[in-house]
């Protein structure tokens, strides 16, 4: 079985996850994966991205030379256009690593942790789509919590991540959105019923 977790930032998807992983489900992380993407692209970054990033004062590159992806961040999520920009770049990396990630971990039960898996071809391969997600403030303050982040670029994400559920929907016809608004035994009792209706 190949689930995708996935859901809006801040709605609980590592939670999901890890609830997953210690029922065996091998996992990967997009986010880390995309760490990786970036920085395989770092060159073709910097070449697209450079110029706009030093009028807006926001250095790509931190002190060790890697992409500073906060900064990068701020730069692309006020823009449509430059979002698609840099997915062009990056996704097909993430795809492949993706790809890596399932020959790796063949004849196991694998979850991907990722919020725009709809983009990328491997979303062809996944059995079901088991989408978390919480009330706009709750996610709110978690977010503000754990990423330190402003308030605006919090927003600008939010915003970036709408109609995030029909997108998969129609991505995935298995796609199954369960509200994570409770503790995380409540949550592990919801994935153990998602998982025993497809067993």
């Amino acid at each position: 079985m190949i689930l995708c977790v996935t859901g809006p930032m801040a709605a609980g998807k590592n939670a999901a996850s890890s609830i997953l992983e210690k029922k065996g489900f091998a996992c990967v992380d997009a986010d880390l994966l995309v760490h990786q993407a970036v920085e395989n692209a770092k060159e073709e970054i910097l070449a697209s991205f450079g110029s706009l990033a030093e009028e807006k004062g926001l250095p790509l590159l931190r002190e060790n030379g890697h992409i500073n992806r906060r900064n990068l961040g701020a730069l692309i999520f006020q823009s449509p256009e430059l979002i698609k920009k840099q997915e062009d770049i990056v996704y097909p990396i993430l795809n492949d690593l993706f790809e890596d990630f399932m020959e790796e971990n063949k004849g196991r039960n694998l979850v991907i942790n990722a919020t725009v898996l709809y983009k990328v071809p491997l979303i062809k391969k996944v059995d079901s789509v088991l989408f978390i997600d919480a009330p706009l403030l709750q996610r709110l303050f978690r977010a503000k919590k754990r990423d330190g982040m402003s308030l605006k670029l919090i927003l600008q994400r939010f915003k970036a991540q709408r109609n995030l559920f029909a997108k998969y929907k129609k991505s995935v016809a298995d796609t199954v959105r369960v509200g994570n608004t409770g503790s995380m035994k409540k949550l592990e009792w919801k994935i153990d019923k998602f998982l025993t209706e497809r067993r």
